[in-house]
């Protein structure tokens, strides 16, 4: 029997595959692209392409495309990005109508072939979809997270380091809340090699960011037309990396809440430590008033459309 690590990629779309690629270079494991069977055979040429590249790059891991579940059985973690991606104009929210039927025909199939499988969602709206497919499979909240914290951070990082002038590898940011317009990056939590970032940046220019960091993924569907993959990719394998190789990386995540931050029976996104257990701990940041605040509209923001999903039938 093999001992190779297995990876379902829930969607053989942009993201997907830029999933594919990612863990087939860093040798995370063997990786499945999963598709609908309408999508069967582009999930198969993405997969055969991806892993032809290989011999040209060097990585040695067996890649395949399938529109089979039984394929996917025994999957040490799963990616979903399974849905409809935003288009021009469109929020999150319209989203639950189409992605809430994909996404619990994804958690009937994990529940069934991969019951042990440590899942990352990525589909939107994402708080709420991450929700639903753990209410659904009944996956121990460890086991499922979804993946918002790192690219938002990500993204307020980058804007950071091309208004200061300073190298990016030493600017470390925290967005936490939900994965849309009332994010919240964490001032007090964001520095640049330890130094508050208030020394480099000025308020005006910080607000600024802030406010475009709220709307980055919004700014990148009005410019392709579609949603963001690279740095989403990213980040989700920088998850499922940590997962993988029991990293202990403290990463801003969406979360299930039982009493942390004051919140209850809600994903959200906040600082957690990934290991080989899942979810082995979340860190509750000493928020100031102001934080507090921009965190209790953006529960609340969160906590409307999971109701919506709630009484979806």
């Amino acid at each position: 029997m093999s001992t190779r690590k297995k990876i379902a990629l829930i969607g053989a779309g942009n993201i997907g595959g830029e999933l594919a690629n990612l863990c087939a270079q860093k040798e995370l494991g063997d990786v499945l692209l999963f598709d609908i069977p309408a999508k069967g055979d582009f999930a198969r040429g993405k997969a055969l392409d991806l892993e032809q590249n290989g011999a040209v790059l060097g990585y040695d891991v067996k890649i395949s495309g399938t529109s089979d579940w039984k394929e996917c059985a025994g999957a040490d973690v799963i990616i979903v990005t399974a849905g409809v991606p935003r288009k021009p104009g469109q929020s999150r929210d319209d989203l639950v109508a189409i992605n809430v039927p994909i996404i619990r025909s994804v958690a009937d199939g994990a529940k069934e072939h991969c019951p042990n499988a440590f899942v990352i969602v990525i589909s939107n709206p994402l708080d709420a979809m991450v929700y639903e497919f753990q209410r659904r499979t009944g996956f121990p909240k460890e086991k499922v997270v979804g993946m918002a914290g790192v690219l938002d951070s990500a993204r307020f990082s980058s804007f950071l380091a091309r208004e200061s002038g300073l190298n990016i590898k030493d600017i470390r940011a925290m967005v936490l809340g939900g994965h849309g317009d009332d994010m919240v990056p964490i001032l007090s939590a964001t520095t640049v090699n330890g130094l508050p970032i208030s020394k480099f940046v000025s308020k005006e220019k910080l607000d600024a960011i802030i406010a475009r960091t709220r709307v980055g993924g919004g700014e990148i569907v009005k410019l392709m037309g579609t949603s963001a993959y690279y740095a989403p990719a990213s980040a989700a394998v920088a998850m499922a990396e940590a997962y993988l190789a029991d990293q202990k990386r403290l990463l801003p995540c969406a979360a299930k809440l039982n009493g942390q931050y004051g919140y209850d029976d809600i994903y959200m996104g906040v600082p957690i430590v990934i290991g080989g257990k899942g979810v082995e701990k979340i860190v509750e940041l000493e928020l100031t008033a102001e934080e507090k605040a921009m965190l209790a509209k953006s529960a609340a923001s969160v906590q409307g459309i999971v109701d919506v999903v709630k009484k979806f039938p």
